[in-house]
């Protein structure tokens, strides 16, 4: 559960990334257009005639001011599409429209209702968003929004209703059930959420008044999470809901810290930015600008002299970045992946840097770096009667010093194999590596697993980029590649399939019932780091588990009336060429299904359109219920057994909708295979043509 929980926060948080990453345009038309309107400026560097009221330039500064106010005052809907987006698997364009859909649906409904019954008795309680009067729920709204339209897309967005209603199945139904949902979710919101504002209010009370305590307690945090990433879903609330603070900023109430900067930013006659909001920003700076660097040369000073040139150039390019943009992943995972005790230090000094711009009242924001462009934008643009920003070099040149004299000292005194410290790769590490590293160690302590035999397999489709989709059915794994000629059959072979079809993109990989179990282990693959690496590696081929055959013969009976056909002429390559197993095929007459032989219910498949049965004397017997009725998502089925049921001969297990089947395009033709045939030497047809549920057809010795 631990680490289910963790790895939907993982993908919530790298949901946030898509409308996070917005902000940083929209936040340089903002400072652009606010700094070069803002009339004291102006009037202080001499430029009134040039950029003042009535200017050509000054209107096309308005414009970009507007243009960056536009994206911070709608974010909520933006992180409602965006998140969305991000959690969606397959066909995220329908998530995103969804979603917005979702988003009308739920302020119209809680509009309607504050009409109705009046707004709830909360300061700020309403707000307008996109002209409804609804109330201020902010990006929280479109948190709520986008995580719940994403948990529908992806349970409904395959779905098959019936034949009356196909037009609305698949994508087409997902929109239709975000907006019912979500007119429910607007009721409960107009009762619960005052409640949670309540909370929110009394946290974010809370958060202020513990201080410069607080601050540092949050830099440490929010430092002490990338290596999780986890820090968007940990700094969010601060800058975009009242956790990070409320303030009136012209006329209108204000929540989340980075919102109120920019608000102030847009308002002309602010006389200092509001650091009860920077508090949560500024102490980036220090430590972006100067701190890294300063850990970049103790790295390069440390390495030995006839590795610094290889090193040093990796390292000023690292120390650059983190510079000018705030991109700090080249040189913090670094020393995580070589001594995380420094990553250690460095979220301690992280704490004390936000604490110490604390205390020195330093009011610069950022759009999400606190790299020398935001510095310059929100910081010396501004001037520092309005930011203190001069503050940010004195510390900096500070924080400089501290960390090249204590990192230096950590190298040496531990020996930490840090670049260039030895004769192994020269390198700087990533989030991937680390990661990776961990799921080596996991998979070690485990015992392994099946991670090469996925491998292998992403090897034989193409590689993980050329991997559009995976799927499965009772027997083979159905894939979806972008160019199909990548793709190698012996290598998949390799990895003990008994077959492989190749049909344009869509590749068909014949493992038996056991696909389901490689299916999951291969998504699972895919979805780790360590499928970035496109490097060939020896499979660790699986070989069908099969129960021993008692000797003798063994009689199969048809579990359908129909006519029966040798397995040979069924017009499917898996089953003709009997890559699954020997058997035969019926052409059913009859929509009734019975078992063939005294037996167990060995698997019973999600979508209902195959069966696993393995006999008393231990054959194992796959019912194929029609070819290519996987797509059908069990729609025309019945299945009245379950997995450990155990019956007698002429039991029955269920029933299927001929019509259904016919109509939607597919064929009833049904095989029936022995999977376990490897064990078996003879397999004679005792019957075709004609035949009731019952007769016997098939023995196997």
């Amino acid at each position: 559960m631990k680490d289910k929980i963790f790895g939907v926060l993982q993908r919530v948080g790298r949901s946030f990334m898509l409308p996070i990453a917005i902000l940083p345009v929209a936040g340089l038309f903002l400072g652009i257009g606010g700094s070069f309107t803002n009339e004291t400026m102006l009037e202080t560097y001499g430029l009134m005639s040039v950029m003042g009221p009535g200017t050509f330039i000054n209107a096309i500064l308005q414009v970009l001011n507007a243009a960056g106010s536009i994206v911070f005052d709608n974010l909520h809907i933006i992180f409602a599409m965006g998140v969305a987006i991000g959690m969606a698997k397959q066909e995220k364009e329908v998530a995103a429209l969804s979603a917005a859909i979702a988003f009308f649906v739920m302020h119209a409904t809680i509009g309607a209702l504050i009409t109705d019954f009046g707004a709830p008795d909360l300061s700020g309680a309403t707000a307008s968003v996109l002209g409804i009067n609804s109330l201020q729920m902010g990006v929280f709204g479109g948190i709520i929004v986008g995580l719940g339209v994403a948990a529908l897309h992806n349970k409904y967005y395959k779905i098959q209703l019936p034949q009356v209603l196909s037009f609305f199945s698949g994508t087409r139904f997902v929109p239709i059930i975000s907006a019912a949902v979500y007119l429910v979710v607007g009721i409960a919101m107009y009762y619960i959420w005052p409640v949670i504002q309540n909370g929110i209010n009394a946290l974010g009370g809370f958060v202020l008044a513990s201080g410069y305590a607080g601050t540092w307690l949050y830099g440490f945090i929010e430092r002490a999470l990338i290596p999780f990433g986890l820090h968007h879903v940990f700094y969010i609330p601060f800058w975009q809901t009242a956790l990070g603070g409320t303030a009136m900023v012209n006329g209108v109430l204000v929540e989340g810290a980075q919102n109120i900067f920019f608000a102030e930013l847009a308002t002309p006659g602010i006389e200092h930015f509001s650091v009860e909001a920077t508090r949560f920003m500024a102490g980036k700076f220090p430590l972006m600008i100067f701190g890294l660097p300063g850990a970049a040369l103790a790295l390069y000073r440390c390495a030995k002299p006839e590795n610094r040139k290889a090193v040093g150039g990796l390292l000023l390019s690292a120390a650059l970045t983190s510079m000018l943009t705030g991109i700090t992943e080249p040189l913090e995972f670094t020393f995580l992946f070589v001594a995380p005790a420094m990553y250690v230090v460095h979220c301690i000094f992280a704490g004390a840097s936000y604490m110490i711009m604390h205390i020195l009242n330093v009011g610069v924001g950022l759009t999400f770096s606190g790299g020398l462009i935001d510095l310059t934008l929100f910081g010396i643009m501004q001037g520092n009667a309005k930011t203190s920003w001069l503050w940010i070099p004195v510390v900096g040149v500070v924080y400089f010093i501290v960390y090249y004299l204590v990192f230096s000292f950590m190298i040496k005194k531990f020996d930490y194999k840090t670049p260039g410290r030895d004769d192994s790769e020269i390198k700087l590490y990533t989030r991937a590596d680390v990661n990776a590293r961990k799921e080596g160690e996991a998979a070690a302590a485990q015992g392994g697993g099946d991670t090469a035999l996925s491998r292998e397999i992403m090897m034989g489709l193409g590689g993980k980029a050329n991997i559009s989709d995976v799927d499965c059915c009772i027997t083979r794994l159905r894939c979806t590649v972008h160019d199909a000629s990548k793709v190698d059959q012996q290598m998949l072979k390799n990895t003990g399939a008994s077959g492989v079809i190749c049909k344009g993109t869509g590749v068909q990989v014949v493992y038996g019932p056991r696909v389901s179990v490689i299916k999951s282990d291969l998504e699972a693959f895919l979805a780790s780091p360590a499928s970035n690496e496109d490097a060939p590696q020896a499979a660790a081929t699986v070989a069908a588990d099969s129960a021993p055959a008692s000797t003798g013969a063994h009689v199969i009976a048809s579990p359908l009336t129909g006519n029966v056909i040798p397995l040979e002429q069924v017009e499917d390559g898996v089953f003709s060429e009997k890559m699954v197993g020997d058997g035969f095929a019926v052409e059913p007459t009859d929509n009734q299904v019975y078992a063939p032989a005294d037996c167990e219910v060995a698997t019973v498949f999600g979508t209902k359109h195959a069966i696993g049965l393995t006999t008393t004397d231990g054959v194992e017997l796959l019912i194929h219920l029609g070819i290519d009725t996987v797509q059908m998502n069990g729609a025309p089925f019945t299945i009245d057994v379950k997995e450990g049921d155990k019956l007698k001969k002429g039991d029955k297990i269920g029933s299927f909708d001929e019509k259904m089947i016919v109509e939607a395009g597919y064929r009833t033709v049904t095989p029936v295979v022995v999977t376990n045939s490897d064990v078996y030497t003879t397999f004679t047809l005792q019957k075709t043509g004609k035949v009731s549920a019952g007769d016997e057809v098939l023995t196997v010795e």
